[in-house]
């Protein structure tokens, strides 16, 4: 008898352990790349149509003053994975190809940084990455030794959709992968394949709760919607068309993956994050634009509000609200901490500078969590170096750059000064008027870059 109570308390436990696994909320991050600042049309898009993304705004919370952590691919990235600016994560500018990265200088974010994945790992969760990386190339820095599990995607910045090369200038390469293993479905939609993997992963881990990262490459060059949305499309204007299409079906894969939670029960306890990487591009490969920024001056590229400020959603049904919209200021960077407090896992690296949004998110009244928020991407020279800093309605932004109208800023508009609640579209520099304002907010971003350098000794 005594054995049986014995065997009876032991599976009482394991099936309590099993039970608090299952209890925990699933964790689903989406993060496109290049999408315009309102293409959604519960951004205000009116010309084309993402209705699976604004059914996901529609149950839970947007975000109208979110910033990327950079404007460009993998500096934005590492903020999202380390709650950190991307300078503070060790990752200045973009990854080269492995081929380049010697001639460049410039390798991938910091092996000791501590991940998302990692975060949730140590808390019980599976964790996968399906899609982009671009975080780097030596074995350390691939997702399997940041805290991933699983990988299906590719290493660099983008690939053909249907070949998956990376076409570049040179040298063009293969470039689809299962964690350390290179894999061939050559002719096979790329979206289509993360789709069938992002399923998988639904219907297979019921026994433990799962973190995916889902780094799309769309609306990403090279643009390649479906026969059916380009054929939609067919009455808009290239690039705005080929764009459109991309975009559509994008919101469509989407859609697959959100039903089959709901499928299978689990929307209600899987918590859906979603953001866009930066703003839309104009390079030649995007044929010179197709994204919307909306009333937002600047494109990819650039610290203007086209650059940074992003589309970004959360929904966790039944803990968060639907259908509201917050205005405070957030950044991608939130998201490790916001996560954090919604699964109880505990922050392994002390010096992040997210902050949790979930003040924000209960309470559309609450103060915004961060005072001023930075940016600077190339390298930690401030003089050589695009950087910007934001306090209350101003915005600071030196040695700037905008690839959309190809403008050449005269040395008398090396710091640019804007007042963003009179001049959303930044058009005016007000640095002449409001010397005293330049220098505070210099002054921050100096200090701010001190501390960055000091600790990281870089």
């Amino acid at each position: 008898m005594r054995k049986i109570l014995t065997i009876i308390a032991v599976l009482t436990i394991a099936w309590s352990s099993i039970k608090a696994q299952k209890d925990k909320p699933n964790v689903i991050i989406i993060f496109t790349d290049d999408q315009g600042s309102v293409d959604l049309n519960c951004y205000g898009t009116n010309d084309l149509k993402t209705p699976n993304l604004d059914n996901l705004a529609g149950g839970g919370v947007r975000f109208n003053q979110f910033y990327a952590g950079s404007s460009v691919c993998s500096p934005s990235r590492a903020t999202l994975l380390t709650g950190k600016t991307n300078l503070k994560a060790g990752l200045p500018g973009n990854v080269p190809i492995p081929e380049y990265q010697k001639e460049k200088g410039k390798t991938g974010l910091p092996a000791e940084q501590v991940t998302i994945a990692e975060m949730l790992k140590a808390n019980g969760y599976y964790t996968a990455l399906i899609g982009k990386w671009h975080l780097g190339h030596s074995p350390e820095q691939l997702p399997n030794a940041q805290g991933f599990d699983y990988f299906f995607g590719h290493e660099r910045g983008c690939i053909d959709n249907y070949s998956h090369f990376f076409y570049w200038a040179g040298p063009n390469k293969h470039d689809l992968n299962r964690n350390h293993e290179e894999v061939y479905y050559p002719g096979q939609n790329f979206g289509d394949l993360m789709v069938k993997e992002m399923k998988q992963i639904i219907n297979e881990k019921d026994e433990e709760p799962f973190f995916v990262y889902w780094a799309f490459n769309a609306p990403h060059y090279p643009y390649q919607g479906s026969v059916k949305w380009l054929e939609y499309y067919k009455d808009l204007p290239m690039p705005r068309r080929e764009y459109a299409a991309f975009l559509s079906t994008m919101d469509e894969q989407i859609g697959q993956v959100l039903d089959e939670l709901d499928s299978k029960g689990l929307a209600d306890n899987t918590i859906v994050i979603f953001q866009s990487d930066q703003g839309h591009s104009t390079e030649e490969r995007a044929f010179w634009g197709g994204g919307n920024a909306g009333p937002y001056r600047g494109c990819k590229f650039t610290f203007f509000e086209g650059g940074i400020r992003v589309p970004a959603i959360i929904r966790y049904p039944g803990v968060i609200p639907g259908n509201e919209l917050r205005e405070q200021m957030a950044s991608g960077m939130d998201w490790l901490p916001t996560i954090a407090e919604l699964t109880g896992s505990e922050i392994l690296d002390n010096t992040i500078e997210g902050k949790s949004l979930m003040p924000i998110i209960r309470d559309a009244e609450a103060n915004t969590p961060h005072d001023e928020l930075h940016w600077q991407v190339g390298s930690y020279d401030d003089q050589k170096s695009q950087w910007a800093v934001r306090k209350g309605d101003w915005k600071l932004y030196a040695n700037a750059k905008d690839p959309e109208t190809k403008k050449r800023f005269k040395k008398e508009n090396a710091l640019f000064l804007i007042n963003l609640k009179d001049d959303i579209a930044e058009q005016y520099n007000l640095a002449g008027q409001y010397p005293e304002k330049v220098q505070e907010l210099k002054t921050l971003h100096e200090q701010w870059l001190h501390e960055i350098i000091e600790e990281g000794k870089y």
